[in-house]
């Protein structure tokens, strides 16, 4: 029997393999800043309520105001930043441009994952009467009942009035005061709360998905993108039922400590390629406890991944 040349096998199998990628990596409706990714119990925009079958097709626009009642909701921003909504939590749309981008804080709690940014975007978040400008990557809270802003992470510029403060990571800024804005040191873990885990949760399990679909991007041999790749961005995920960050290069680790993969980093891993990664559908409620992967996150929070125990067996640590 004729045996085909090794270049045309591997030739073939990656045609084959770019060919099932770009059919499972359509996008059923493009993502925009205020794309709803996830929603986990109850949840509106306005008068439309929010279900399992919202992410993918349902944005929050401009001047809308998206509640939750005892629901938690994610949202797309700009490519590589989420926003998260805790329960009995109410934000709006204020700008949902690419370049102008900005979100006011009505009420509750949310908390924004920052794993890309770039000096071309203006990632603003209101809170009374004050205006947050996400500057680096990191993490940041917004709590509407306590009126503080906190960077667990990262660094941003508040303004208040003729008052402009810059906030590095683990500090937080009072809103209350009535005077001169001031900073002030915290402990992150005095703030990690269940709704903060559920951050962390969802972080995981977005990481994962960035596994399988920078493999739907692979193109006919080592080192080529196919023909759907259009750079570093939103890139939806059918087998997770969400939209996930993939970069081009390397490997963009979250606040959280996991890791987001560009398609080349995934072809060269056989774990990732080959292994446990990438088994599909999967839904959010069957990952795992308690962190996204069922192991602890390599550099998590606090250099060590959230604080308690770490099941066993599932992965490398």
């Amino acid at each position: 029997m004729m045996r085909l040349p090794f270049f045309t096998f591997t030739l073939g199998f990656f045609l084959s393999m770019m060919g099932a990628g770009a059919v499972r990596a359509q996008n059923p409706h493009a993502a925009r800043p205020g794309s709803i990714n996830y929603v986990e119990g109850k949840a509106s925009i306005g008068t439309q309520a929010l279900g399992a079958n919202s992410p993918g097709s349902v944005e929050l626009e401009r001047n809308q105001t998206l509640t939750t009642d005892d629901g938690k909701v994610e949202i797309l921003l700009t490519p590589g930043v989420f926003l998260r909504v805790a329960e009995n939590s109410s934000v709006k749309m204020v700008s949902p441009d690419l370049t102008n981008t900005e979100v006011e804080i009505v009420g509750g709690w949310a908390i924004v994952e920052v794993l890309d940014i770039h000096k071309e975007n203006n990632i603003r978040i209101d809170l009374n009467d004050t205006n947050t400008k996400l500057l680096n990557k990191g993490l940041y809270g917004f709590d509407a009942g306590q009126n503080q802003i906190r960077v667990f992470k990262g660094k941003a510029e508040v303004t208040a009035g003729d008052q402009k403060i810059t906030l590095s990571g683990e500090h937080e800024l009072p809103l209350n005061t009535g005077g001169k804005l001031k900073a002030q040191g915290f402990d992150t873990r005095k703030y990690e709360d269940d709704f903060f885990r559920w951050c962390g949760l969802r972080s995981g399990y977005l990481s994962e998905a960035s596994v399988d679909g920078a493999r739907a991007y692979l193109g006919p041999c080592p080192g080529w993108y196919g023909p759907t790749w259009v750079g570093p961005g939103w890139y939806w995920v059918p087998n997770f039922f969400v939209y996930t960050f993939v970069p081009s290069d390397g490997i963009y680790y979250s606040p959280f400590g996991w890791g987001f993969y560009s398609p080349i980093i995934v072809y060269r891993s056989p774990f990732f390629f080959y292994g446990y990664y990438g088994h599909g559908p999967h839904h959010f409620e069957n990952f795992h406890y308690p962190f996204g992967h069922g192991f602890e996150p390599r550099g998590g929070f606090h250099g060590g991944g959230f604080h308690g125990p770490v099941a066993p067996g599932r992965g490398p640590r």
